[in-house]
């Protein structure tokens, strides 16, 4: 294909790819839901208040104790970018029942309607991402927000839910008016004080109810299950509707949604149909081998029985069971207190462990990792207050080692020209206008060089920008540009030009080549696949909505031209990376500006694959964040991981930052469960063969260094 065709080709899918749908958004493309692992996981440390782990017949399971807060949470925290529920998906439940009382229901799980709560979006705004530092929300949406009518909490109504009763299992839906509908299922029977696993499947116009993995029950319901089912503002309730009428008396033990896919597939024909299993939370995991109802099982028998999983116990009872982990791809042994390793493909990344707490003089909101010459490693941190600092890496970890005077600084960014090294400082104050008697909308971001023979940094050049949140520095065709993100004007002025700047090699300084119109610019990425070049803008914001256009462009007859443009929530950060002859991008979005001047943070982040037939990026997955600010890319040895940086759910800035593993066929799937405080970067570097991850935080004077482990 000549390159003429191609770019033809290129400008007339640019013209195709809006990847938005319409003003109710289904739950569509959904991997299996945890419900149960969510709620039990969200602090390790401490078994979840208001419920308690209990074993029975050799089998844990969960006793809800009171319909505590714990066991709710927000709709959107999993069914995130959508407004309706799934018209089709699977309910997977393994419970112990107790007799039911007449007159009696018990819910093993509902979804209830919003309640009117009393609530301030503008806090919401200024909390998220460190924008009330930055100045994210400007002054017309403080005045605007200040206006909002509050109401009192008023309790919501159920939406839909799976409960017991006498007469057997109910499921209940809101149907088309405001009463709910009942589908039940008489024709069932649970034994009390025994396990049972069920799967119910629902279709639009068809139910189908399968009990340890016998014959299903199918039945065509009176009126069908509705397609238009609005969940916005709706809670999980786990064990309850959210208060004691109703709890859950009995044992729980999985609990899993499963959109658009009958799971009944998945799970069946099982070796133990009453405990069989889709996904369970690692808290119930610990199985003695003897069970009541196996009288001759001993420890004894356990030898050469071979387990499959992602964790296991090992213990006395488990002495001599083999244990293959699928993704560690490794063989072992119980010896009665550890696994021992009898087999294992190659090293892979096994654990992180917490190497170094940098205490800062200030909030991060950047670190940029690179090398000297002859020096050595080194790290810029882009400090909220005045002045910035540039760290040395040493075998005590990363040491001051210069101070660097800046205003606000947001981000920065190491390159080269040659032989010589630059660093150039996005700063968002105004500090630097003082002595210019300039416009105070106008920032000057700073460009420095490092002098050889002062072995510092050095003021080089100085460029007038707008509240500078991100420098990108790259080369194409021999020559150096930088491209600056200028996030606004003013208060309220989101839609500027982003500059281009090129290396004028005569008067050694850069000069303006090319202006880009952004909205809210976050980040720039710039990338090659062949000889192609591309530069990609994560817009945020553009004076009304988060929901606006990111846009990828294409280098062509010396400019950056729109290439693909695509749907974006706040978007703040673009990660390219390759995986053999495969192109990635992740976008990390922020936040989800609501109709009602509220905030959602729990949304999609999405990872796009450059469909080479078709010449643009694709969907290929999605992954559940919490105002991510950033992702990374890294890869030891022949594996491939992303790490992001949650900052805020709403509620807390104390979040676990995620890291995922590429597992092929899978995408990404999380790892490790990092602990953050407002986390805003994450930087990998390696030094004398080890490997290491640093993070920094917008919300407390320090940084910290992890290691990561291989075995």
């Amino acid at each position: 294909m000549s390159m003429q065709i191609f770019i033809l080709l290129l400008l007339w899918a640019s013209r195709v790819t809006e990847t938005t749908t319409g003003t109710w958004r289904q739950c569509t493309e959904l991997l299996p839901l945890d419900l149960l692992s969510f709620v039990l996981e969200r602090d390790t440390s401490r078994v979840v208040p208001g419920v308690h782990v209990k074993q029975l017949a050799g089998v844990r399971g969960v006793q809800f104790l009171s319909p505590d807060t714990s066991m709710s949470f927000p709709a959107s925290q999993f069914l995130v970018n959508c407004d309706l529920f799934p018209n089709e998906f699977s309910l997977v439940v393994t419970v112990k029942v107790n007799p039911i009382s007449p007159k009696r229901d018990e819910y093993i799980f509902s979804l209830m309607g919003p309640k009117n709560v009393e609530r301030s979006a503008l806090k919401e705004k200024e909390e998220v991402l460190g924008t009330k530092n930055l100045g994210f929300i400007s002054e017309d949406e403080q005045q605007l927000q200040k206006k909002e009518t509050k109401s009192h909490a008023k309790p919501g109504g159920i939406i839909l839910g799976l409960k017991l009763s006498q007469n057997g299992l109910n499921f209940v839906f809101k149907g088309n008016g405001k009463a709910a509908e009942h589908q039940s299922f008489h024709d069932i029977h649970l034994t009390p004080n025994q396990w049972h696993t069920l799967v119910l499947v629902i279709g639009i116009h068809h139910m189908k109810l399968t009990v340890d993995c016998r014959s299903p029950l199918e039945i065509a319901p009176p009126r069908a299950f509705p397609s238009d089912l609005n969940i916005q503002g709706s809670r999980f309730h786990i064990g309850s509707r959210g208060r004691w009428k109703g709890l859950f008396s009995g044992l729980m033990r999985q609990l899993v949604l499963v959109p658009n896919s009958d799971a009944s597939h998945q799970i069946c024909p099982s070796s133990d149909p009453q405990l069989a299993a889709l996904s369970v939370p690692p808290l119930l995991l610990d199985l003695p081998v003897r069970r009541q109802n196996d009288r001759h099982a001993t420890s004894s028998g356990t030898a050469g029985r071979l387990s499959v999983g992602l964790e296991r116990p090992c213990s006395e009872l488990l002495r001599h069971q083999l244990w293959f982990n699928p993704l560690k791809k490794g063989l072992y042994v119980c010896d009665g207190s550890a696994w021992i390793t009898v087999w294992e493909d190659h090293k892979r990344l096994d654990y992180v462990s917490e190497h170094q707490v940098l205490i800062t003089s200030s909030e991060t909101h950047d670190v940029e990792v690179f090398q000297i010459q002859d020096v050595g490693l080194m790290a810029a941190m882009a400090h909220r207050a005045s002045g910035s600092a540039v760290y040395l890496w040493t075998h005590l970890g990363f040491q001051l080692y210069q101070n660097i005077s800046t205003h606000g600084a947001l981000a920065w960014k190491h390159f080269q020209i040659g032989k010589k090294a630059y660093l150039v400082v996005s700063n968002s104050g105004t500090g630097t206008n003082k002595s210019l008697d300039k416009d105070p909308e106008t920032d000057f971001s700073v460009i420095y060089k490092w002098s050889k023979r002062r072995k510092r940094f050095v003021r080089f050049q100085t460029l007038q920008t707008h509240c500078a949140r991100d420098w990108e520095a790259f080369n194409i065709n021999e020559q150096t540009y930088l491209a600056v993100a200028n996030h606004r004007m003013g208060n309220s002025n989101h839609t500027i030009n982003s500059v281009i700047y090129k290396w004028n090699r005569s008067t050694k300084s850069f000069e303006v080549h090319q202006t880009l119109i952004t909205s809210g610019a976050y980040d720039w990425e710039f990338f090659k696949v062949g000889p192609y070049h591309f530069l990609v803008v994560a817009n945020a914001f553009d004076g009304v909505t988060t929901s606006v256009d990111s846009v990828i462009y294409i280098w062509i007859d010396g400019r950056f031209q729109v290439f693909q443009t695509i749907k974006t929530f706040c978007a703040t950060d673009w990660e390219m990376f390759q995986i053999g002859s495969r192109v990635f991008l992740a976008v990390a979005n922020g936040y989800r500006l609501q109709g009602n001047g509220s905030s959602q943070y729990t949304i999609s982040s999405t990872i796009y694959e450059l469909d080479m037939s078709a010449q643009l990026f694709v969907r290929f997955q999605d992954i559940v964040t919490y105002s991510a600010v950033d992702w990374e890319f890294f890869s030891l040895r022949e594996e491939y991981f992303l790490v992001v940086a949650n900052s805020y759910n709403g509620e807390s800035y104390s979040l676990n930052s995620i890291l995922y593993r590429w597992q092929g066929y899978e995408g990404f799937v999380p790892v490790h469960w990092l602990p953050t405080i407002g986390c805003s970067d994450w930087e990998f570097f390696s030094s004398n063969g080890e490997s290491f991850l640093i993070y920094s935080s917008a919300k407390a004077a320090l940084s910290k260094v992890f290691k990561l482990k291989t075995y």
